[in-house]
C-alpha cells in the first residue's frame, strides 16, 4: 500500500522516544500514514548501537520515520522543538516524570505553549504509588505475575518478546487515534494520555485475577494448569520434529479418534463425555502419543488439515522465513535499514481494503531530515509531508 490514501495522511507526529514501547507507538501511526518526526540527540537514540537481542530493537519500531537532530541544552534547538511542536498534532515521549520539564516540555508548558497538542507520555506505572518507578518488560512481567503464570510459582519466566512494551505503544496508538477521532468531532484542545508498562501487563493477566475473584482458586501457571480438553497437548513425530494438536469438540473427537485408528476410545463406554476424556487424560494422552509418533510433520498436518482440527508445528522464529503462509504476498514486507540494507519484517497485522500496510518502509539515518524540517519550519521549504519510505 503506497504512502497515499492511508488514513492518518496529514497527522504530523513528534516523537521523543527510545527503546521499544514508544517507538513502537510511533512506529504503528506512522504506518498508518502518519508523518513522524524521530527528535534524537546529537549522539542519536541509543537504541542505534545495541548489539546481541537488541540488534533488531531500533531497525523495527522506528521504520517510516524521519530523523531531526536536536541539542536540547542549546536555546535556539530548544525554540526549533517548541516551533515543531506547534506545527504537530500529537507528541510522543517515554521519560521519567521531571526529566522534560528540565528541557522547558513538562506537562504543564506544553500545555500553556501548545493547547491544541495531543501528548502521550509512555510510561512504568499509571498515576499511583508507583508512579515514580521506572521499568522495564521483564519487571513488570514479575510483578504482574504474567511470570508466574508463563512459567511455575518456583521458576518464573518471561515471555519470549517484549510483548508488554509492544502492547504498551499499541495502547498509545488507540487512546490517540481516540484523541484524533475527538477532535474530528470539533474538539479543539488536545489531551493529555499516560500509559503505563505494569498496568499493560496487568491488563493481560486480568483473566487470572478474576478467575481468583470468582471462584477463590488460585489460578494455575501454564505448566501445572489443568487442561479444559481431552488432547491439547505437545506429542513427538516420526521426525525429530513435535507437533502440537488441540481437539476441543465432539466432532474433534469423532473424527481424530477414526482417522487415526483410535476406535477403542470411541467404543469405551468410560469416555463417552468431553469431561470423561479429560479426568482420563493419564491413560488416552499415552495411547495417542503413541499413534502421532507414527507419522511425520508434513503427513500429520495434511491429516489434521482436512479434518480442521487445530494444529501446529513447534516453530522457531528462524522457520517463519520458510512458512507459506508468512510468505503468501503481503505477508513480509520489504524494509531499509539506515545503512541501506534490505531487511523482511511481517506487515502490520491488518489488512486495509484487502492491502497489507508497511512495505517499503525505510529506517533513518541519524539526522537525516534536520534541515529540510528547519527549512519547512522556517517557511523556505516546501511544506509538503513526505512519510519515510523507499521511492
Amino acid at each position: 500500500m503506497t504512502g497515499t490514501g492511508l488514513p492518518l495522511d496529514g497527522v504530523r507526529v513528534v516523537e521523543m522516544t527510545h527503546m521499544v514501547m514508544g517507538p513502537t507507538c510511533g512506529m504503528i501511526l506512522a504506518q498508518l500514514g502518519a508523518e513522524v518526526i524521530k527528535v534524537e540527540p546529537p549522539a542519536g537514540d541509543k537504541t542505534r548501537s545495541l548489539g546481541g537481542m537488541g540488534t533488531s530493537f531500533f531497525p523495527v519500531f522506528n521504520r517510516g520515520k524521519r530523523s531531526v537532530v536536536l541539542d536540547l541544552a542549546k536555546p535556539e534547538d530548544c525554540e526549533t522543538m517548541h516551533r515543531l511542536l506547534a506545527s504537530a498534532d500529537v507528541f510522543l515521549e517515554n521519560f521519567r516524570d521531571g526529566l522534560l520539564e528540565k528541557q522547558g516540555l513538562g506537562p504543564d508548558e506544553l500545555r500553556k505553549n501548545h493547547p491544541h497538542l495531543i501528548v502521550a507520555g509512555h510510561k512504568g506505572f499509571l498515576s499511583g504509588p508507583y508512579e515514580h518507578r521506572p521499568a522495564l518488560d521483564e519487571v513488570v512481567q514479575m510483578m504482574s505475575g504474567l511470570a508466574a503464570m508463563t512459567g511455575t510459582v518456583a521458576k518464573p519466566q518471561r515471555v519470549g518478546s517484549s510483548a508488554n512494551d509492544i502492547m504498551g505503544g499499541m495502547f498509545g496508538a488507540i487512546a490517540i487515534l481516540a484523541a484524533l477521532y475527538r477532535k474530528r468531532g470539533g474538539v479543539t484542545s488536545g489531551a493529555d494520555i499516560r500509559i503505563g508498562l505494569f498496568e499493560n501487563c496487568l491488563f493481560l493477566v486480568a483473566q487470572h485475577m478474576v478467575e481468583y475473584e470468582m471462584t477463590g482458586n488460585k489460578p494455575r501457571s501454564m505448566p501445572e494448569r489443568e487442561h479444559a480438553w481431552p488432547i491439547y497437548d505437545i506429542f513427538d513425530t516420526a521426525g525429530s520434529d513435535r507437533i502440537f494438536i488441540g481437539v476441543v469438540t465432539e466432532g474433534h473427537w469423532q473424527s481424530f479418534c477414526k482417522e487415526f485408528g483410535l476406535q477403542e476410545l470411541l467404543d469405551d463406554p468410560s469416555l463417552c463425555s468431553t469431561t470423561d476424556r479429560i479426568l482420563a487424560r493419564a491413560r488416552i494422552i499415552p495411547r495417542v502419543a503413541e499413534e502421532i509418533k507414527r507419522w511425520n510433520v508434513a503427513e500429520l498436518s495434511e491429516k489434521l488439515d482436512g479434518l480442521n482440527i487445530c494444529f501446529s508445528p513447534i516453530n522457531r522464529p528462524e522457520d517463519l522465513l520458510r512458512d507459506p503462509h508468512v510468505l503468501r504476498p503481503g505477508g513480509l514486507v520489504n524494509n531499509i535499514d539506515a545503512d541501506g540494507k534490505a531487511f523482511r519484517v511481517p506487515a502490520l497485522p491488518i489488512e486495509w481494503d484487502g492491502d497489507n500496510i508497511g512495505e517499503g518502509l525505510k529506517v533513518p539515518v541519524l539526522g537525516a531530515d534536520t534541515t529540510a524540517i528547519r527549512a519547512e519550519l522556517d517557511g523556505t521549504a516546501s511544506t509538503a509531508k513526505t512519510a519515510g519510505r523507499c521511492a
